[in-house]
């Protein structure tokens, strides 16, 4: 066993062990608090993962949409961390090779084995702006990377008018030290003077055009630029390789609409993942103090933020109008209170898991652990939570050809979570 990597293991033969060895302190109950919001124990009695007080007493549009009940995976499994030497990681890919290429918040990329074996720091993106939540976000490859080895991502840039979210194209050299030629192909303006809400998951839609996110920049001044269709922030849109407008886009005819919109009225879209089976979008994003949320994005359609939501400010108030449904506004297919803090996520896709198949699993920050949600028909009918027991703030998962999963952390690690060999 390579020396760096450390087993955390869960489940012995069919009993499953409680994993979540975290405690249940929930201070706040909002992003702004970096407390551990975890209940101690995966529940295999059936009740809510979640047992702490909510921050309203808001009531969900339909049954189980929040604190649905709890499952627990009955296979063994296991979480290994393969290296602590990563830098603030923020994005995670398979390369064909079956290494990974991971992007770090401070501007560099860094390629790793599964053996737990980093690269030298591969240099030469634009320069980024990494105060606050800004950095070096999330990242693709091209469908056709092992001959073209063209890598797409996504970056807060500095501007003369304030910060934005930007996105760039590049080579990985032959010697897989630097990005060769990179270009910024667009950028979600307006720009504003904040460091928050860049949104950053970038991914390729089958017809080769990509899906990008963009967050709202929280400011009050920023949020309903979210409901419109003049503005690129807090939006999910769908460019070229060449940052144009992809052709198809729902307001491609619309003069009052940029064209590259495909959804509108997010908040902060740090998740974005294909459904293996329907091929649908999902995406994770972030609410204020409560009312994170899981959607299931489709073309044209508006996601309410911030007229809906069952979140409220940080400080306590209600949000606008203080109210959850509105009809135009598609509600969320689930949602927490406390939060879940949701980053980067991914369907299982692979073999050595059955009972985790097209199981959702989602990042979470200030929750310190991976959620797994059960979905049927477009439902969630169970929620697990793994690693809860680590105190990491998970930033991003993806799938590996192994049938694992690997899911970087802000702390600088690298987990393989799958089957107990």
């Amino acid at each position: 066993m390579h020396k760096n990597i450390l087993p955390f293991i869960c489940g012995i033969g069919l009993m499953a062990v409680a994993c979540n060895n975290g405690d249940s302190k929930a201070a706040g109950n909002g992003h702004a608090d970096s407390s551990n919001n975890v209940a101690t124990g995966a529940d295999t009695t059936g009740k809510p993962v979640e047992t702490g007080k909510a921050n309203t007493d808001y009531k969900p549009a339909f049954p189980g949409q929040t604190r649905i009940a709890g499952v627990t995976t009955k296979a063994a499994w296991e979480g290994k961390v393969l290296t602590t030497g990563l830098s603030n990681p923020w994005g995670i890919v398979e390369m064909p090779d079956g290494r990974f290429l991971i992007t770090e918040k401070g501007g560099t990329m860094r390629i790793v084995t599964k053996e737990g074996k980093l690269s030298e720091k591969i240099k030469g993106a634009p320069e980024v702006n990494s105060g606050g939540q800004g950095g070096l976000l999330g990242l693709t490859l091209d469908p056709g990377f092992s001959k073209n080895r063209m890598v797409y991502w996504v970056f807060s840039e500095k501007n003369p008018d304030g910060n934005l979210t930007a996105v760039a194209k590049g080579k990985l050299a032959d010697d897989e030290k630097s990005l060769q030629n990179a270009t910024v192909i667009y950028r979600a303006t307006p720009a504003h003077n904040s460091t928050l809400h860049y949104g950053g998951r970038i991914l390729f839609d089958k017809n080769g055009y990509l899906m990008v996110s963009t967050g709202e920049r929280s400011d009050i001044e920023t949020r309903p630029l979210a409901q419109s269709l003049q503005a690129a922030l807090g939006k999910v849109l769908r460019i070229t390789t060449d940052g144009k407008p992809a052709p198809g886009n729902p307001f491609a005819k619309d003069k009052n609409a940029r064209p590259e919109i495909w959804s509108y009225g997010h908040r902060n879209v740090q998740g974005l993942a294909w459904h293996p089976v329907t091929g649908d979008l999902w995406e994770g994003e972030f609410g204020p103090r409560g009312g994170d949320e899981i959607n299931r994005i489709e073309p044209g359609k508006n996601y309410g933020w911030p007229t809906i939501t069952y979140g409220i400010e940080y400080a306590g108030p209600k949000i606008g109008d203080g109210i959850q449904q509105k009809e135009g506004m598609e509600q969320p297919v689930y949602y927490w209170d406390p939060v879940l803090s949701p980053s980067g996520m991914v369907f299982y896709s692979g073999d050595s898991m059955p009972e985790w198949k097209n199981n959702l699993f989602i990042g979470g920050l200030s929750s310190t652990h991976i959620a797994r949600l059960v979905i049927v028909n477009n439902k969630v009918t169970g929620e697990e939570r793994l690693l809860a027991g680590e105190n990491e703030r998970f930033r991003d998962i993806t799938n590996g050809s192994d049938g694992a999963l690997y899911a970087v952390t802000d702390g600088g690690k690298l987990y393989r979570i799958g089957k107990k060999n």
